[in-house]
């Protein structure tokens, strides 16, 4: 039998996280987006959370067991529905620190993890884009070949987020062309690699708080010992679904709070001697917010309750996703329109919801559960 209660722990993490996002995040979201950067007391309360160490065992320096993609989506959606900037940038070194608790070797863990689980935020990128208008995760054209016992990796990245501030930055790239998702790996890079080069920081339409980079790989060479799992290896699917998980509760997010602000607004605001809300046109355009946005959550938690069962969830997570995308963009566009010409100005939050609603569409590997 299928249940929507959430655990105690569920409940409690849910509603921690959305008083964090509402009180502090929140309140900061424009001036954010204005400065482009994320304020140090965000990063630093946002880390105290313990998201990431929450999920690493004891014995690498965590409190937990291992992630749990239902209890993930939960958190990210209260993240995102405060500020998506900053939700990316708190989560983005879920990549690296899950990537490898999931697939990395002993040595591996006990190498990168202690350091997720620190008292100060821990930067690392995840570099999976690349900067073609084809691109497909499973068709990478970023290359590791085998050279004895190291790998040379070629190629370009970008919307790398946090990369600058980054030690390590985890790329993926594929090792075997041809073979799809079976022939990508991932690395663990140290950003001052030689030959690896930091673009200056790329200018978007969006998510403007959120650091992001090109990273250009010129014959970066890496030993064995930092590819991912080693011999083994990942299972690339598994991780990019889990990235897509990730992405698409933080639509979730975001769509409430676009679906939220204008059934508010359009209660308050008296055109002709009534609310707008009375008028057919716009109450049903509202009620479509609401209803797409629990839509989408129950395909993301679908996604996400098969994946904890260890069932395949890949088929899931991809139309999670991609559902996510298109709804997110429709509904931060009816939040423009509820408010008609003051949805366009800055100083109200629909245009700026609408700016980084964009971004899911092209968005993977930012994040993951």
């Amino acid at each position: 039998m299928v249940s929507f209660e959430l655990s105690e722990e569920q409940a409690m993490i849910k509603e921690t996280i959305a008083g964090f996002a509402t009180d502090q995040m929140e309140p900061l979201m424009r001036e954010s987006d204005e400065k482009a950067e994320i304020a140090e007391e965000i990063i630093k309360t946002g880390w105290e959370l313990e998201i990431i160490s929450s999920n690493i065992p004891e014995e690498y320096g965590g409190f937990g067991d291992k992630p749990s993609a239902l209890t993930g989506v939960i958190a990210y959606e209260e993240l995102a529905h405060g500020d998506l900037s900053a939700a990316l940038h708190l989560v983005s070194p879920t990549v690296a620190a899950y990537s490898t608790l999931l697939y990395g070797t002993e040595e591996q863990k006990k190498e990168f993890l202690p350091a997720f689980c620190g008292d100060e935020f821990k930067a690392s990128g995840a570099a999976l884009l690349e900067p073609r208008h084809s691109f497909c995760p499973s068709a990478m054209t970023t290359t590791a070949i085998r050279d004895g016992n190291e790998y040379v990796l070629t190629g370009q990245k970008c919307l790398v987020p946090i990369a600058k501030e980054s030690e390590n930055i985890i790329v993926f790239a594929t090792t075997d062309t041809g073979a799809g998702f079976a022939g990508v790996e991932a690395f663990m890079v140290p950003s001052n690699a030689e030959n690896l080069v930091i673009s200056e920081r790329e200018k978007n339409m969006g998510l403007k708080a959120l650091t992001t980079y090109e990273v250009s790989l010129n014959g970066v060479r890496v030993p064995l010992e930092r590819k991912i799992g080693g011999e083994r290896g990942i299972d690339f699917l598994d991780l990019l679904s889990r990235s897509r998980l990730a992405l698409a509760a933080m639509a979730v997010g975001l769509m409430r709070r676009a679906a939220e602000h204008s059934r508010d607004y359009a209660k308050e605001r008296i055109a002709f001697g009534e609310p707008i809300g009375s008028r057919q046109a716009i109450a049903f355009m509202i009620a479509e917010m609401f209803i797409e946005t629990d839509a989408t959550r129950m395909l993301v938690w679908e996604a996400a309750w098969k994946c904890d069962r260890g069932e395949e969830f890949s088929k899931e997570a991809a139309i999670a996703k991609y559902y996510a995308a298109d709804k997110v963009m429709k509904i931060c566009d009816g939040a423009v329109q509820v408010m008609g010409g003051h949805g366009y100005v800055r100083d109200n939050p629909p245009e700026l919801w609408f700016r980084n609603a964009r971004a899911f569409a092209m968005f993977e590997g930012m994040a993951m559960v």
